[in-house]
Protein backbone atom coordinates (compact mmCIF):
# COMPACT_ATOMS: atom_id res chain seq x y z
CA UNK A 1 0.00 0.00 0.00
CA UNK A 2 1.41 3.42 -1.00
CA UNK A 3 1.84 5.63 2.04
CA UNK A 4 2.80 9.02 0.66
CA UNK A 5 2.79 11.33 3.64
CA UNK A 6 2.46 15.07 3.77
CA UNK A 7 4.88 17.10 5.87
CA UNK A 8 2.04 17.65 8.31
CA UNK A 9 1.39 13.92 8.78
CA UNK A 10 5.11 13.32 9.25
CA UNK A 11 5.04 16.00 11.97
CA UNK A 12 2.20 14.14 13.69
CA UNK A 13 4.15 10.88 13.64
CA UNK A 14 7.22 12.62 15.02
CA UNK A 15 5.16 14.26 17.77
CA UNK A 16 3.55 10.93 18.72
CA UNK A 17 7.00 9.32 18.94
CA UNK A 18 8.42 12.10 21.11
CA UNK A 19 5.39 12.20 23.43
CA UNK A 20 5.43 8.42 23.80
CA UNK A 21 9.13 8.47 24.65
CA UNK A 22 8.59 11.28 27.18
CA UNK A 23 5.29 10.25 28.82
CA UNK A 24 4.80 6.60 27.91
CA UNK A 25 1.28 7.21 26.60
CA UNK A 26 -0.04 9.55 23.92
CA UNK A 27 -3.33 11.41 24.14
CA UNK A 28 -4.93 13.63 21.51
CA UNK A 29 -4.61 16.66 23.79
CA UNK A 30 -0.86 16.03 24.16
CA UNK A 31 -0.41 15.95 20.39
CA UNK A 32 -2.49 19.13 20.01
CA UNK A 33 -0.36 20.90 22.61
CA UNK A 34 2.93 19.70 21.11
CA UNK A 35 2.00 20.85 17.60
CA UNK A 36 0.00 23.90 18.70
CA UNK A 37 -3.10 22.78 16.77
CA UNK A 38 -6.74 22.14 17.63
CA UNK A 39 -7.81 18.72 18.84
CA UNK A 40 -10.12 18.43 15.83
CA UNK A 41 -7.05 18.70 13.57
CA UNK A 42 -5.35 15.95 15.57
CA UNK A 43 -8.39 13.68 15.28
CA UNK A 44 -8.43 14.19 11.51
CA UNK A 45 -4.70 13.47 11.19
CA UNK A 46 -4.96 10.38 13.40
CA UNK A 47 -7.79 9.05 11.20
CA UNK A 48 -5.59 9.50 8.14
CA UNK A 49 -2.61 7.85 9.84
CA UNK A 50 -4.84 5.00 11.02
CA UNK A 51 -6.14 4.50 7.47
CA UNK A 52 -2.52 4.29 6.30
CA UNK A 53 -1.73 1.66 8.94
CA UNK A 54 0.73 3.88 10.82
CA UNK A 55 -1.13 4.35 14.13
CA UNK A 56 -3.76 2.63 16.21
CA UNK A 57 -6.15 4.82 18.15
CA UNK A 58 -8.71 3.91 20.76
CA UNK A 59 -11.80 6.12 20.62
CA UNK A 60 -11.35 8.61 23.49
CA UNK A 61 -8.19 6.72 24.38
CA UNK A 62 -4.53 6.49 23.56
CA UNK A 63 -2.71 6.69 20.25
CA UNK A 64 -0.01 4.14 19.48
CA UNK A 65 2.36 3.83 16.57
CA UNK A 66 2.26 0.63 14.58
CA UNK A 67 5.58 -1.03 13.80
CA UNK A 68 5.65 0.68 10.41
CA UNK A 69 4.50 3.97 11.93
CA UNK A 70 7.34 3.81 14.41
CA UNK A 71 9.86 3.23 11.62
CA UNK A 72 8.57 6.23 9.67
CA UNK A 73 8.46 8.41 12.81
CA UNK A 74 12.01 7.44 13.77
CA UNK A 75 13.27 8.28 10.27
CA UNK A 76 11.58 11.70 10.35
CA UNK A 77 13.02 12.36 13.81
CA UNK A 78 16.48 11.20 12.69
CA UNK A 79 16.38 13.68 9.79
CA UNK A 80 15.26 16.41 12.20
CA UNK A 81 18.12 15.74 14.64
CA UNK A 82 20.73 15.74 11.86
CA UNK A 83 19.48 19.02 10.43
CA UNK A 84 19.15 20.58 13.87
CA UNK A 85 22.75 19.63 14.65
CA UNK A 86 23.97 21.18 11.39
CA UNK A 87 22.07 24.40 12.00
CA UNK A 88 22.75 24.80 15.72
CA UNK A 89 26.23 23.38 16.20
CA UNK A 90 27.90 23.99 12.86
CA UNK A 91 26.19 27.16 11.66
CA UNK A 92 25.46 28.52 15.19
CA UNK A 93 21.81 29.31 14.42
CA UNK A 94 19.92 30.17 17.64
CA UNK A 95 17.91 27.30 19.19
CA UNK A 96 14.36 28.31 18.24
CA UNK A 97 15.26 29.22 14.66
CA UNK A 98 17.32 26.04 14.22
CA UNK A 99 14.46 23.96 15.62
CA UNK A 100 11.86 25.54 13.31
CA UNK A 101 14.10 25.40 10.24
CA UNK A 102 15.07 21.77 10.89
CA UNK A 103 11.37 20.93 11.10
CA UNK A 104 10.67 22.67 7.80
CA UNK A 105 13.68 21.17 6.02
CA UNK A 106 13.31 17.59 7.23
CA UNK A 107 10.42 16.96 4.84
CA UNK A 108 11.98 18.31 1.67
CA UNK A 109 15.61 17.21 1.40
CA UNK A 110 16.61 14.49 -1.00
CA UNK A 111 18.06 11.29 0.37
CA UNK A 112 21.42 12.20 -1.23
CA UNK A 113 21.59 15.64 0.40
CA UNK A 114 20.65 14.27 3.80
CA UNK A 115 23.29 11.55 3.41
CA UNK A 116 25.97 14.17 2.69
CA UNK A 117 24.89 16.30 5.65
CA UNK A 118 25.03 13.19 7.83
CA UNK A 119 28.57 12.49 6.60
CA UNK A 120 29.57 16.11 7.24
CA UNK A 121 28.31 15.92 10.83
CA UNK A 122 30.05 12.56 11.26
CA UNK A 123 33.29 14.00 9.86
CA UNK A 124 33.17 16.97 12.22
CA UNK A 125 32.39 14.90 15.31
CA UNK A 126 34.98 12.22 14.45
CA UNK A 127 37.78 14.78 14.69
CA UNK A 128 39.96 13.98 17.69
CA UNK A 129 40.57 17.63 18.45
CA UNK A 130 38.14 19.63 20.58
CA UNK A 131 37.10 21.63 17.54
CA UNK A 132 38.61 21.39 14.06
CA UNK A 133 40.49 24.53 13.04
CA UNK A 134 38.31 25.12 10.00
CA UNK A 135 35.17 24.93 12.16
CA UNK A 136 36.65 27.36 14.65
CA UNK A 137 37.46 29.71 11.75
CA UNK A 138 33.92 29.30 10.39
CA UNK A 139 32.38 30.21 13.75
CA UNK A 140 34.63 33.28 13.93
CA UNK A 141 33.64 34.22 10.38
CA UNK A 142 29.92 33.82 11.18
CA UNK A 143 30.23 36.00 14.28
CA UNK A 144 32.61 38.68 12.95
CA UNK A 145 31.83 38.55 9.21
CA UNK A 146 35.53 38.36 8.41
CA UNK A 147 38.31 35.80 8.39
CA UNK A 148 40.40 35.53 11.54
CA UNK A 149 43.66 37.47 11.44
CA UNK A 150 45.60 34.26 12.05
CA UNK A 151 43.75 31.75 9.90
CA UNK A 152 45.87 28.60 10.16
CA UNK A 153 44.14 27.15 7.12
CA UNK A 154 45.08 30.11 4.96
CA UNK A 155 48.75 30.35 6.01
CA UNK A 156 50.91 29.37 3.10
CA UNK A 157 47.96 29.16 0.70
CA UNK A 158 48.67 32.62 -0.71
CA UNK A 159 52.06 31.69 -2.11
Amino acid sequence: MERKLTASLEDYLEAILKIRDEKGIVRVKDIAKALNVKTSSVVSAIKSLTDKGLVNHEHYGYTKLTREGEQVAEEVYRRHKILYKLLSEVLKIPYEIAENDACAMEHHLSKETLERITKLIGFITACHLDKPIWLENLHYFIKENKMPDKCKLCEGAEK
